[in-house]
């Protein structure tokens, strides 16, 4: 598995909208055969922070999901919702795995 977390901060008035928009694109992405999960979570005290949380089955899966119409429409839609520019940290899965570990 190969994981992404994606960290957004969103405007406070756009938070709603936000919400909206990667409640869509996560409900489309898991139909890919290439994406295990894909989970949007809300920061508790900082109701405009979210992580997204990618798993891939293989490296070359989250280049696949860019190429999708339902990511392209939430990148496009969710730009100038962003305080900042969004950034992400990208993760191997060591357990569970097919290692034996």
């Amino acid at each position: 598995m190969f994981i992404v977390h994606v960290f957004v901060h969103v405007k406070p008035e756009q938070v709603d909208n936000f919400i909206r928009a990667s409640l869509e694109n996560a409900r489309n992405s898991v139909k890919e055969p290439g994406i295990a999960r894909f989970d949007v979570v809300q920061q508790q005290d900082d109701k405009t922070r979210f992580v997204l949380v990618e798993v891939y089955r293989t490296p070359d899966d989250p280049a696949r999901h860019k190429e999708t119409d339902h990511y392209k429409k939430w990148r496009d839609t969710v730009e100038s919702m962003m305080a900042e520019p969004r950034s992400s940290i990208k993760f191997n899965n060591l357990y569970p795995d097919d290692n034996g570990w």
